[in-house]
């Protein structure tokens, strides 16, 4: 038998807990409601909270700086004088805005539904390559000069790992949070076709988006046809019965192209009832991802096609960044490149580097270099030849530099050239070209910019003896979505799943 006393604190620690469970709960649902009823409250939280991980970050950065072992890397005197942690912080009243703003414009603050981590990684980073340049700014701008240049980069980098630590925990609690079923946005599509099909794909696909398919409207499918467990479940007219109950986030409107006669109507119902509704347009296959439209007198005018690098300041900017790119390359693979051709040049008979023909841009022939890593051949036979898995062609160490990559780095004199930039759609031979543009829709729409020696398609994981359609939509999404950004993000990426490739053969 327990005794009273024992007897009175197990019932005083179990209410403690259930006490603090509810708490949790309770809380947890106060973030759910807020999340899910109000983005701008959240939003202004966010904005809060990252305006007091800026200053911990510069606090920490600081201590780092004069107070931890890292002063003695840079050979510092520890007697030597330096400002207060006091003085150094009165710069924080013009650091911490001007982040919050650049965050703003990196899209931080953006829904977070159906943005990768990747993504999110790269818009940190880039927020905080912008906020450096602002916060050197500020010093040159103030004429400070006893300012330890050091604690600009340490605070880049601890404020990189807050901030990307924040947002990861802020992520895992949503996603959580929705496979539990809360937070989701319940949705109805109206309309059956490619378009709906192609949208319930990535929807099933991600559930960390949070989304619930409640069904399809539609006047020609027979209700009970099922999609991926996504029921028709009845005509469109039902719309008048169902929005008055007010249980919808959203309407998905996915008629097909031969349907497009009923739109009118069906925003209309749709915006009586308040509810929030989108678009999936069913000729995506013809249409770009971000459609260029321009405003003719009053009339929305869209166009096909939407090519960024056809802008002559565009092309001048790309060639810039270009050449510079090429130079700091081959000033620093240099050696590297040395000591590839010797290997080569001793292990199998032949030139070290073997040049192929390309098509480029405009359709136009030319020769792009690679280091050689497969056995000398007939002309006749590589034309028309694709390297396959464990292919006797390639030599021992062709084997290494394709999977490395490093068999690509001769094409930063095609880059000199002009004839190719650093990141682009992959340039092809001319007898694949023929054989493609006959097979694939649109294939030949790569060829409007210069090819690159890295692209979107490579990044994505589409290199090698991989989907040719996955690749030309990879390559499309680049030629019609393209800034300066996306060129750098693709690089940054290239660093990580680029170079090293299971599918390059």
């Amino acid at each position: 038998m327990l005794c009273d006393h024992t007897l009175k604190e197990l019932k005083r620690l179990h209410y403690l807990y259930n006490l603090i469970y509810i708490k949790k709960a309770f809380l947890m649902a106060v973030v759910i409601i807020m999340i899910k009823d109000n983005q701008k409250t959240f939003n202004r939280i966010h904005v809060i909270i990252d305006g007091c991980l800026l200053a911990l970050s510069y606090v920490v950065s600081y201590y780092l700086r004069f107070y931890s072992p890292l002063r003695f890397l840079i050979k510092w005197d520890p007697h030597a004088w330096f400002y207060t942690l006091a003085e150094y912080s009165r710069i924080l009243f013009f650091l911490i805005p001007g982040y919050l703003i650049i965050y703003s414009l990196c899209n931080l603050y953006a829904p977070k539904r159906g943005q990768s981590r990747l993504v999110n990684l790269w818009n940190i980073i880039k927020a905080n390559i912008l906020g450096t340049f602002y916060f050197t700014f500020i010093l040159y701008a103030v004429k400070e000069t006893n300012y330890s240049r050091f604690l600009i980069a340490i605070f880049f980098i601890v404020n990189i790992i807050f901030d990307t630590s924040f947002r990861a925990v802020l992520a895992y609690s949503l996603k959580t949070a929705r496979r539990k079923g809360y937070n989701l946005k319940h949705i109805v599509l109206v309309g059956y076709s490619r378009a709906a099909e192609a949208y319930i794909d990535r929807i099933l696909v991600n559930p960390q988006w949070g989304y619930y398919i409640h069904g399809i409207l539609d006047d020609n499918i027979e209700q009970g046809t099922v999609y991926k467990n996504i029921k028709v479940i009845g005509v469109i007219d039902n719309l008048l019965e169902i929005l008055p109950e007010n249980r919808l986030d959203e309407i998905a409107i996915t008629l097909s192209i031969n349907e497009y006669s009923k739109l009118g109507r069906i925003v209309g119902i749709c915006e009586k009832s308040g509810v929030h509704t989108k678009f999936i347009p069913d000729y995506q296959n013809f249409f770009p991802t971000v459609p260029y439209t321009e405003d003719l007198d009053g009339l929305p005018v869209i166009n096909i096609r939407n090519v960024p690098l056809s802008n002559t300041l565009n092309r001048f900017i790309k060639r810039a960044v270009d050449l510079f790119g090429c130079i700091a390359a081959l000033i620093i693979f240099s050696i590297p490149m040395i000591i590839i051709a010797v290997i080569i040049k001793a292990t199998s008979p032949g030139p070290v580097i073997f040049s192929q023909v390309r098509i480029g841009r405009h359709n136009k022939e030319f020769k792009m270099y690679k280091f050689r890593s497969m056995e000398i051949q007939p002309e006749s036979k590589e034309k028309k030849a694709w390297t396959t898995f464990k292919d006797p062609r390639v030599t021992k160490i062709g084997k290494i530099i394709r999977r490395t990559s490093i068999d690509e780095l001769p094409q930063l004199f095609n880059v000199l050239r002009g004839e190719m930039s650093l990141v682009g759609p992959r340039p092809e031979r001319p007898f694949f070209v023929e054989k493609f543009k006959e097979e694939i829709p649109r294939y030949m729409i790569k060829h409007q910019v210069q090819p690159g020696m890295t692209g979107w398609a490579q990044v994505k994981g589409f290199r090698g003896d991989t989907s040719i359609r996955k690749r030309i939509e990879c390559d499309l999404y680049y030629i019609e979505n393209w800034t300066l950004g996306l060129d750098f993000k693709i690089l940054f990426f290239t660093m990580f799943n680029g170079f090293i490739n299971k599918n390059a053969y």
